[in-house]
């Protein structure tokens, strides 16, 4: 198996990313367009960790940093791909990330009904917290 390379998404890899979500990720948001992930990597070049064999897009996490607290979204590895240690190597990158700006604890956003996300959050040491509850606002229609 050839080397896994992690490197921040640039501008150009955006379609790529987009379309890497509608087959490796759970879910959607309203945030999964053109607009919001263009947005994302003009605010926060880093942000965006993208993890890549022989060429192919096999997973994705995103690491942002609001400077006060640390939160992991769109931890997603290619079905085909699971299970080769690609999650934790973007998690590794995201906590590196992290600890570099400062921060001292990543929370991760997973959905309740995706079992196969909560035994890999699990697995690289993160717990929910069950006193919190998310509370969310659509600001656009």
């Amino acid at each position: 198996m050839t080397e896994l390379h992690i490197r921040a998404a640039a501008p150009e890899d955006l379609d790529a990313v987009l379309a890497f979500w509608k087959t490796a990720a759970e879910g959607t948001s309203i945030s999964d367009d053109r607009d919001g992930v263009e947005r994302l990597v003009a605010r926060d070049p880093e942000a965006l960790i993208l993890a890549e064999r022989d060429g192919e897009l096999v997973g994705t996490v995103i690491a942002g940093f609001d400077g006060w607290r640390c939160h992991l979204y769109r931890l997603a590895v290619h079905p085909e791909r699971r299970r080769q240690g690609i999650g934790s190597a973007l998690l590794a990158a995201a906590e590196e990330r992290f600890v570099a700006l400062g921060g001292r604890r990543g929370d991760a956003m997973v959905l309740v009904r995706n079992g196969t996300g909560q035994a890999a959050w699990r697995a690289a040491g993160y717990a929910p917290e069950e006193k919190w509850r998310r509370w969310v606002k659509h600001l656009t229609v």
